[in-house]
């Protein structure tokens, strides 16, 4: 008991010394968030340590573990250490702190700020459910009625796709079809940012174009920022190689950044390279893995260890922006990488005079993940903000092995954050485009109860989707809405801490 209550003290010790640096942090946020930047700060130190063993020896003689703290940290720490003290017959811990941020007004204050970026308007269940519109329900209203009628809470518009002729009627049929219903809802629209994608693929094959080029598992391909309608490997009767395949990049200055050694993914990872050669227009990929034989036109790239030197805030984006604050109620921002894209993102805003739209941080690279807390802090300067969880690009960027793992430390660090989360990518996928869910899938999807909310692709038989998301959430949501981690200790908190000026981290 003595060395646990020793340990404990430890803890607690470290997180009372690290409050000048959670205040400092704190007073430059949005009031809204003053308690939740504290909290996150707190979190950040309190997974610097291993508990493992700490909350399994606390539930065994009785003491609520710590493993459920994030949202409430200090508190939390501070009632377990009193207990331990009085189990001893010693004086209880006199509380320095008077925030009293403790588990209801931190359950309080991350329902108070998913209602305010979404709609909260639930009877049955708490989990909002998103849908990617297609393009349909700019045609058609009672599509548009559909979704709504089925459970769909939040229409996301991805700004990658049409126009903004169609966006206007995309928005328009949601609008009237919403006040048909009677039942409320937003628009979520995604910029686009900056599109790693390969160029369009046109080769002439007798007669015939051919928008693909085939590729092996040893073969080697070049990625250029020249202007090319991409090439097929040549070769002699015999099979000796006469020319590399060729294929173009959509962003043509991604080149100079990639570097010999560097890995390369294309098409959400069905085929893996490496770069083994440079020039100025071009780079030499030795293809590593194929698990699909064909590389199309306007496939996505990821370069999860390149530094790309790309603004994470296009122009396009820029452009778009007057119309996403006139017609969105929250903005999807894309690529999101440092602080300084938040920053610049909330520029942009103000100089539209816009303080009242939502803004949403998609993490989806491996740059993003690592400087997760360090991007939250940033978004705490304005009140309405979410996270999205890009589940397939950040899969691509970290490795399928650690999917779970990273999906898990986001929910934790926005948890602490009191910042409500959006589960995206392949949910119910199959549903939505074949008609019937794997069981998998269905699993998965109970999992999303732990977001505030979940996003559904479109697909053919996407209003099916959204019914049996609607009926998975409101089971589910009668068990549990968070998992009790283990909690080792997370080597992301103890750099970001040394990067926020922690010295005993």
């Amino acid at each position: 008991m003595e060395n646990l209550e020793k340990e404990l003290r430890h803890i607690y010790q470290a997180i009372l010394a690290g409050e000048p640096t959670a205040t400092s942090i704190a007073n430059s946020v949005h009031p809204n968030y003053q308690l939740s930047a504290k909290n996150l700060y707190r979190y950040l130190i309190l997974r610097t340590f291993d508990l493992r063993s700490i909350h399994d020896r606390l539930s065994e003689v009785g003491i609520s573990a710590i493993r459920t703290s994030e949202s409430y940290v200090l508190k939390n720490i501070t009632n377990a250490l009193q207990i331990i003290q009085l189990l001893q017959g010693k004086e209880q811990l006199e509380n320095t702190v008077l925030d009293n941020l403790g588990y209801k007004k931190a359950k309080k204050t991350l329902k108070k700020h998913a209602s305010q970026l979404f709609n909260a308007n639930h009877k049955r269940h708490t989990t909002e459910i998103m849908v990617t519109m297609p393009t349909e329900v700019s045609e058609s209203e009672e599509l548009a009625e559909q979704l709504i009628a089925a459970g769909m809470e939040i229409a996301r518009i991805n700004l990658s796709h049409d126009s903004q002729e169609v966006w206007i009627k995309m928005v328009q049929n949601l609008r009237n079809a919403s006040e048909k219903l009677k039942q409320p809802i937003k628009i979520y629209m995604d910029l686009s940012g900056p599109k790693l994608r390969t160029a369009d693929i046109k080769i002439n094959k007798k007669g015939k174009v051919q928008d693909y080029i085939r590729l092996n598992k040893g073969e080697h391909l070049i990625l250029t920022s020249r202007t090319t309608d991409g090439k097929t490997a040549k070769y002699k009767e015999e099979k000796q190689l006469i020319s590399n395949a060729e294929v173009g990049v959509r962003l043509p200055q991604i080149i100079q950044d990639l570097k010999i050694g560097d890995p390369i993914f294309f098409d959400d990872g069905m085929i893996e390279g490496r770069v083994i050669g440079k020039a100025a227009e071009e780079v030499e990929l030795l293809i590593t893995k194929t698990h699909k034989k064909k590389l199309k036109g306007g496939k996505g790239i990821n370069l999860p260890t390149t530094q790309l030197d790309l603004p994470s805030l296009t122009e396009d984006d820029i452009q778009n922006l007057p119309f996403v604050v006139q017609h969105a109620d929250i903005v999807g921002y894309s690529f999101v990488r440092t602080p300084e894209d938040v920053a610049k993102l909330y520029k942009e805003l103000d100089n539209l005079n816009n303080t009242d739209i939502g803004v949403v941080l998609k993490i989806e690279n491996k740059e993003a993940f690592e400087n997760l807390s360090l991007l939250l802090f940033e978004a705490m300067k304005r009140p309405k903000i979410g996270v999205m969880i890009a589940r397939g690009d950040l899969a691509v960027e970290l490795g399928h092995e650690r999917i779970a793992e990273v999906q898990q430390q986001i929910l934790w660090f926005c948890e602490a954050a009191h910042i409500p989360v959006i589960w995206a990518t392949q949910v119910l996928e199959n549903l939505a485009k074949k008609g019937i869910p794997t069981r998998a899938e269905v699993s998965d999807a109970s999992l999303s109860a732990q977001a505030e909310c979940v996003m559904l692709n479109k697909g053919p038989y996407i209003v099916d989707a959204v019914h049996l998301l609607k009926n998975i959430l409101i089971r589910i949501e009668k068990h549990y809405t968070k998992k009790k981690p283990s909690m080792r200790a997370l080597n992301v908190a103890k750099l970001k801490l040394e990067k926020l000026g922690n010295v005993n981290a």
